[in-house]
């Protein structure tokens, strides 16, 4: 004998609501893309970040401070985030960092004056693994990293430039950076300023021990295509890799 309609409607649709609220709990939590801002001693800082799936803050993460090229605008550092970063950075559990250029100074120009002080915000504001990020940028973007990472190795693990060489080097920066991993990649068809000192800067550092890398991409040119997309995974297996240590024993 059926319950009358108004015994059993009330805990059916309890009961389905419960299960509806656990299977929306189990589901994976999305990554996020955060646009934010901070004034950095006495300059406004506009950033993105990008926060791993499942990403839980009471939780460490690697992190990278990532560099648009070109204007390092926030046109190129989107560009950077989806061609070589995002997908990677989300489904491998790491936190990514971009600011824009503050009014329009270049980060191995007058721009470099927001660090350390944005660094250090940033690592109020997220856990981050040991403290330290990698850095990475194309053009522009892998002259800043180097620059940036000389003036503040503390701060560092590694520095990736697709491609990119130290602003006006010197042996004090190319030695600030020995402890860290080096990844210089520079397209076959660029021209040959970037393939000359990329090279000898990466002799230099593998002197020291350095574990620094220099690799020619067959057939590409400034803005090279096999880094990006899956491609991209290359760059995350390097740091990756860090986890062996930056120096040659």
């Amino acid at each position: 004998m059926s319950l009358p309609r108004g015994k059993w409607m009330p805990a059916f649709s309890a009961a389905l609501i419960v299960a509806i609220v656990v299977a929306i709990a189990a589901l994976p939590v999305r990554a996020e893309e955060l646009e934010k801002s901070k004034k950095v001693g006495g300059v406004k800082v506009d950033y993105k970040v990008i926060l791993p799936n499942g990403y839980d803050p009471a939780k460490a993460y690697p992190a990278i401070l990532a560099f648009g090229g070109g204007p390092q605008t926030m046109n190129t550092v989107d560009r950077v985030l989806s061609q070589n970063l995002r997908p990677e950075a989300e489904k491998r559990g790491y936190i990514v960092i971009a600011p824009a250029a503050p009014n329009d100074e270049l980060f191995f120009e007058d721009g470099a004056r927001i660090f350390p002080e944005f660094l250090k915000m940033m690592l109020a504001d997220y856990k981050i693994q040991d403290n330290k990020f990698h850095i990475f940028g194309p053009s522009n973007g892998g002259i800043a990293s180097f620059h940036v990472a000389a003036l503040n190795p503390q701060y560092f693990i590694s520095v990736t430039a697709i491609p990119g060489y130290m602003w006006e080097p010197s042996a004090a920066k190319l030695q600030a950076i020995s402890k860290m991993c080096v990844f210089m990649y520079v397209g076959e068809n660029d021209p040959y300023m970037w393939h000359s000192e990329m090279k000898k800067e990466a002799e230099a550092l593998r002197s020291k021990g350095t574990v620094a890398t220099y690799t020619v991409e067959k057939g590409q040119p400034h803005r090279m295509e096999t880094l990006a997309g899956a491609g991209a995974a290359r760059l995350f297996e390097n740091f990756e890799s860090t986890k062996k240590g930056c120096v040659n024993k």
